[in-house]
Protein backbone atom coordinates (compact mmCIF):
# COMPACT_ATOMS: atom_id res chain seq x y z
CA UNK A 1 0.00 0.00 0.00
CA UNK A 2 1.35 3.07 -1.06
CA UNK A 3 2.06 5.71 1.55
CA UNK A 4 1.01 9.29 1.58
CA UNK A 5 4.23 11.64 0.94
CA UNK A 6 4.63 13.73 4.32
CA UNK A 7 5.30 17.33 2.86
CA UNK A 8 8.14 18.47 5.97
CA UNK A 9 11.49 16.39 6.45
CA UNK A 10 14.35 17.56 9.06
CA UNK A 11 14.87 20.68 7.15
CA UNK A 12 12.13 21.77 5.68
CA UNK A 13 11.09 21.88 9.50
CA UNK A 14 14.36 23.45 10.35
CA UNK A 15 14.24 26.46 7.21
CA UNK A 16 10.61 27.04 8.72
CA UNK A 17 11.47 27.70 12.26
CA UNK A 18 14.38 29.74 11.12
CA UNK A 19 11.97 32.08 8.31
CA UNK A 20 9.59 32.33 11.27
CA UNK A 21 12.10 33.56 13.95
CA UNK A 22 14.15 35.22 11.51
CA UNK A 23 11.41 37.42 9.83
CA UNK A 24 9.68 38.46 13.64
CA UNK A 25 12.87 39.21 15.04
CA UNK A 26 15.84 40.46 13.91
CA UNK A 27 14.65 42.98 11.90
CA UNK A 28 12.15 44.36 13.86
CA UNK A 29 13.74 44.40 17.66
CA UNK A 30 16.70 45.81 17.29
CA UNK A 31 16.59 49.38 17.40
CA UNK A 32 14.01 48.88 20.36
CA UNK A 33 16.36 46.33 22.53
CA UNK A 34 19.04 48.44 21.63
CA UNK A 35 17.19 51.37 23.37
CA UNK A 36 17.16 49.32 26.73
CA UNK A 37 20.58 47.12 26.85
CA UNK A 38 22.87 49.49 24.31
CA UNK A 39 25.93 47.94 22.40
CA UNK A 40 24.67 44.61 25.13
CA UNK A 41 21.87 43.90 22.98
CA UNK A 42 23.83 40.57 22.47
CA UNK A 43 23.69 39.25 25.90
CA UNK A 44 20.40 39.61 25.88
CA UNK A 45 20.22 37.92 22.47
CA UNK A 46 21.60 35.03 24.56
CA UNK A 47 19.66 34.62 27.41
CA UNK A 48 15.92 34.77 24.92
CA UNK A 49 17.77 32.05 23.23
CA UNK A 50 18.52 30.13 26.16
CA UNK A 51 14.57 30.51 27.01
CA UNK A 52 13.63 29.57 23.71
CA UNK A 53 15.88 26.45 23.52
CA UNK A 54 14.00 25.40 26.90
CA UNK A 55 10.65 26.16 25.77
CA UNK A 56 11.27 24.72 21.95
CA UNK A 57 12.26 21.25 24.02
CA UNK A 58 8.56 21.44 25.84
CA UNK A 59 6.66 21.93 22.72
CA UNK A 60 8.97 19.63 20.72
CA UNK A 61 7.79 17.25 22.99
CA UNK A 62 4.64 17.66 23.42
CA UNK A 63 4.25 17.64 19.47
CA UNK A 64 5.71 14.42 19.01
CA UNK A 65 3.30 12.88 21.47
CA UNK A 66 0.36 14.78 20.29
CA UNK A 67 1.40 15.15 15.95
CA UNK A 68 -0.91 18.00 14.89
CA UNK A 69 -1.32 21.02 13.08
CA UNK A 70 -3.03 22.79 15.67
CA UNK A 71 -0.26 23.15 17.73
CA UNK A 72 -0.31 24.69 21.15
CA UNK A 73 -4.26 24.46 20.45
CA UNK A 74 -3.94 20.94 20.44
CA UNK A 75 -1.87 20.47 24.03
CA UNK A 76 -4.35 22.02 25.32
CA UNK A 77 -7.09 20.23 24.32
CA UNK A 78 -4.78 17.60 25.58
CA UNK A 79 -4.43 18.60 28.81
CA UNK A 80 -7.55 20.32 29.97
CA UNK A 81 -10.06 18.93 27.27
CA UNK A 82 -12.44 20.71 25.32
CA UNK A 83 -14.27 23.48 27.69
CA UNK A 84 -14.05 27.20 28.17
CA UNK A 85 -10.30 27.05 30.04
CA UNK A 86 -8.97 25.59 27.26
CA UNK A 87 -10.86 27.75 24.50
CA UNK A 88 -10.29 30.90 26.21
CA UNK A 89 -6.48 30.20 26.87
CA UNK A 90 -6.61 29.31 23.14
CA UNK A 91 -8.03 32.57 21.88
CA UNK A 92 -5.30 34.42 23.80
CA UNK A 93 -2.79 32.89 22.55
CA UNK A 94 -4.54 33.39 18.66
CA UNK A 95 -4.81 37.01 19.88
CA UNK A 96 -0.56 37.24 21.08
CA UNK A 97 -0.50 35.69 17.80
CA UNK A 98 -1.81 38.41 15.80
CA UNK A 99 -0.31 41.25 17.68
CA UNK A 100 3.01 39.05 16.11
CA UNK A 101 1.95 38.91 12.85
CA UNK A 102 0.93 42.64 13.00
CA UNK A 103 4.41 44.00 13.89
CA UNK A 104 5.75 41.63 10.89
CA UNK A 105 3.52 43.07 8.32
CA UNK A 106 3.96 46.55 10.13
CA UNK A 107 8.01 46.12 9.52
CA UNK A 108 7.41 44.84 5.82
CA UNK A 109 5.16 47.73 5.18
CA UNK A 110 8.36 50.04 6.35
CA UNK A 111 10.96 48.37 4.47
CA UNK A 112 8.90 48.41 1.22
CA UNK A 113 8.12 51.72 1.42
CA UNK A 114 11.51 53.21 2.69
CA UNK A 115 12.91 50.77 -0.50
CA UNK A 116 10.05 52.40 -3.31
CA UNK A 117 8.57 55.64 -1.73
CA UNK A 118 11.93 56.63 -0.38
CA UNK A 119 10.67 58.29 2.95
CA UNK A 120 8.48 57.13 5.66
CA UNK A 121 4.67 57.47 4.68
CA UNK A 122 1.57 56.01 7.07
CA UNK A 123 -0.80 55.65 4.03
CA UNK A 124 1.58 53.08 2.12
CA UNK A 125 2.80 51.31 4.99
CA UNK A 126 -0.24 50.38 5.96
CA UNK A 127 -1.19 49.18 2.10
CA UNK A 128 1.89 46.97 2.18
CA UNK A 129 1.24 45.71 5.38
CA UNK A 130 -2.08 44.86 4.16
CA UNK A 131 -1.00 43.61 1.34
CA UNK A 132 1.45 40.99 2.61
CA UNK A 133 -1.10 39.48 4.89
CA UNK A 134 -3.20 38.90 2.11
CA UNK A 135 -0.09 37.22 0.13
CA UNK A 136 0.27 34.63 2.82
CA UNK A 137 -2.94 34.01 3.57
CA UNK A 138 -3.18 32.74 0.07
CA UNK A 139 -0.26 30.97 0.55
CA UNK A 140 -1.40 29.16 3.69
CA UNK A 141 -4.78 28.84 1.81
CA UNK A 142 -2.90 26.48 -0.62
CA UNK A 143 -1.80 23.85 1.94
CA UNK A 144 1.53 22.30 3.61
CA UNK A 145 3.25 21.27 0.45
CA UNK A 146 3.56 25.18 -0.99
CA UNK A 147 4.09 26.82 2.49
CA UNK A 148 7.42 24.14 2.54
CA UNK A 149 8.75 24.51 -1.12
CA UNK A 150 8.32 28.44 -0.75
CA UNK A 151 9.76 28.76 3.15
CA UNK A 152 12.50 27.24 1.63
CA UNK A 153 13.27 29.38 -0.97
CA UNK A 154 12.23 32.72 1.21
CA UNK A 155 14.37 31.50 3.84
CA UNK A 156 17.83 30.38 1.89
CA UNK A 157 17.30 33.79 -0.01
CA UNK A 158 17.02 35.59 3.11
CA UNK A 159 20.27 33.80 5.38
CA UNK A 160 21.96 34.51 2.13
CA UNK A 161 22.09 38.30 2.42
CA UNK A 162 22.01 38.41 6.25
CA UNK A 163 25.36 36.27 6.40
CA UNK A 164 27.11 38.44 3.77
CA UNK A 165 26.32 41.32 5.27
CA UNK A 166 27.75 40.23 8.45
CA UNK A 167 30.30 38.82 6.99
CA UNK A 168 31.51 41.93 5.06
CA UNK A 169 30.72 44.47 7.96
CA UNK A 170 32.86 43.13 10.36
CA UNK A 171 35.41 44.17 8.19
CA UNK A 172 33.72 47.55 9.11
CA UNK A 173 33.19 47.34 12.70
CA UNK A 174 34.15 50.66 14.65
CA UNK A 175 35.71 48.51 17.93
CA UNK A 176 35.35 51.74 20.31
CA UNK A 177 31.12 50.96 19.21
CA UNK A 178 31.37 48.22 21.00
CA UNK A 179 33.28 49.22 23.64
CA UNK A 180 31.87 47.99 27.45
CA UNK A 181 32.48 51.64 29.15
CA UNK A 182 29.40 52.54 27.16
CA UNK A 183 27.38 50.03 27.94
CA UNK A 184 24.19 50.21 30.00
CA UNK A 185 23.84 48.76 33.38
CA UNK A 186 23.57 44.82 33.75
CA UNK A 187 19.54 45.27 34.94
CA UNK A 188 18.59 47.08 31.60
CA UNK A 189 19.99 43.59 29.58
CA UNK A 190 17.56 41.48 31.89
CA UNK A 191 15.04 44.32 31.10
CA UNK A 192 15.30 43.81 27.41
CA UNK A 193 14.89 39.67 27.46
CA UNK A 194 11.20 40.03 26.59
CA UNK A 195 12.35 41.53 23.31
CA UNK A 196 15.14 39.61 22.25
CA UNK A 197 12.93 36.62 23.11
CA UNK A 198 9.85 37.82 21.46
CA UNK A 199 12.80 37.89 18.28
CA UNK A 200 12.81 34.04 18.77
CA UNK A 201 9.23 33.98 18.53
CA UNK A 202 8.34 32.22 15.25
CA UNK A 203 10.09 28.70 16.80
CA UNK A 204 6.79 27.53 18.14
CA UNK A 205 5.02 27.28 14.14
CA UNK A 206 7.59 24.34 13.88
CA UNK A 207 5.26 22.06 16.24
CA UNK A 208 2.64 22.93 14.02
CA UNK A 209 4.30 20.32 10.99
CA UNK A 210 4.15 17.53 12.77
CA UNK A 211 0.79 16.37 11.27
CA UNK A 212 2.80 17.02 7.91
CA UNK A 213 6.48 15.53 9.39
CA UNK A 214 7.50 12.64 8.31
CA UNK A 215 8.69 11.31 11.53
CA UNK A 216 7.65 13.74 14.46
CA UNK A 217 9.03 11.62 16.90
CA UNK A 218 12.25 11.54 15.58
CA UNK A 219 12.88 14.80 13.69
CA UNK A 220 10.82 17.24 15.80
CA UNK A 221 13.82 18.14 18.38
CA UNK A 222 15.96 17.84 16.51
CA UNK A 223 14.82 20.26 13.69
CA UNK A 224 13.83 22.70 16.87
CA UNK A 225 17.04 22.14 18.21
CA UNK A 226 18.62 23.15 15.09
CA UNK A 227 16.75 26.23 14.75
CA UNK A 228 17.26 27.67 17.83
CA UNK A 229 21.28 27.11 17.88
CA UNK A 230 20.73 28.63 14.43
CA UNK A 231 19.50 31.42 15.09
CA UNK A 232 20.98 32.61 18.31
CA UNK A 233 24.15 32.36 16.46
CA UNK A 234 22.86 34.66 13.47
CA UNK A 235 21.08 36.96 15.98
CA UNK A 236 24.23 37.65 17.95
CA UNK A 237 26.35 37.79 14.83
CA UNK A 238 24.44 40.65 12.74
CA UNK A 239 23.74 42.73 16.46
CA UNK A 240 27.98 42.92 16.65
CA UNK A 241 27.84 43.79 13.28
CA UNK A 242 25.03 46.52 13.21
CA UNK A 243 26.34 48.05 16.60
CA UNK A 244 29.68 47.93 15.38
CA UNK A 245 29.01 49.99 12.43
CA UNK A 246 26.34 52.60 13.92
CA UNK A 247 26.09 54.48 16.74
CA UNK A 248 23.34 53.74 18.85
CA UNK A 249 21.25 56.99 18.53
CA UNK A 250 21.48 56.69 14.79
CA UNK A 251 20.26 52.86 15.71
CA UNK A 252 17.37 53.92 17.58
CA UNK A 253 16.06 56.76 15.16
CA UNK A 254 16.01 53.79 12.58
CA UNK A 255 14.54 51.24 15.15
CA UNK A 256 12.19 50.11 12.35
CA UNK A 257 14.90 49.52 9.74
CA UNK A 258 17.97 49.61 11.79
CA UNK A 259 19.33 46.77 9.42
CA UNK A 260 19.19 48.31 6.27
CA UNK A 261 20.03 51.29 7.73
CA UNK A 262 23.56 49.87 9.21
CA UNK A 263 24.18 48.44 5.62
CA UNK A 264 25.21 51.86 4.46
CA UNK A 265 28.36 52.62 6.05
CA UNK A 266 30.05 48.85 3.97
CA UNK A 267 27.56 49.01 0.94
CA UNK A 268 26.34 52.63 0.62
CA UNK A 269 22.55 53.06 -0.51
CA UNK A 270 22.73 50.36 -2.37
CA UNK A 271 23.18 47.93 0.86
CA UNK A 272 20.20 49.77 2.03
CA UNK A 273 17.86 48.45 -0.42
CA UNK A 274 19.40 45.04 -0.61
CA UNK A 275 18.44 44.81 2.93
CA UNK A 276 15.17 46.07 2.90
CA UNK A 277 14.66 43.12 -0.58
CA UNK A 278 15.97 40.73 2.47
CA UNK A 279 13.66 42.03 4.96
CA UNK A 280 10.80 41.68 2.31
Amino acid sequence: MKQDHKAFGLWSAVFLGIGSMVGAGIFVLLGEAGAIAGNLVWVSFIFGGIIALLSGYSLAKLAAAYPSRGGIVEYLVQCYGEGVFSGSVSVLFYLSAMVAIAMVAKTFGTYTTMMIIGQDNKFWVDIFSVGILLTFMFINLAGASIIAKSENIIVIFKLSILILFTIIAFFYINPDLLSIKDAPPIKNIFSSIALTFFAYEGFRVITNTAEDMENPAKLMLKSMIIAILFVMTLYIAVTFAVFGNLPLPEIIKAKDYALAEAAKPAFGEMGFKIMAIAAL
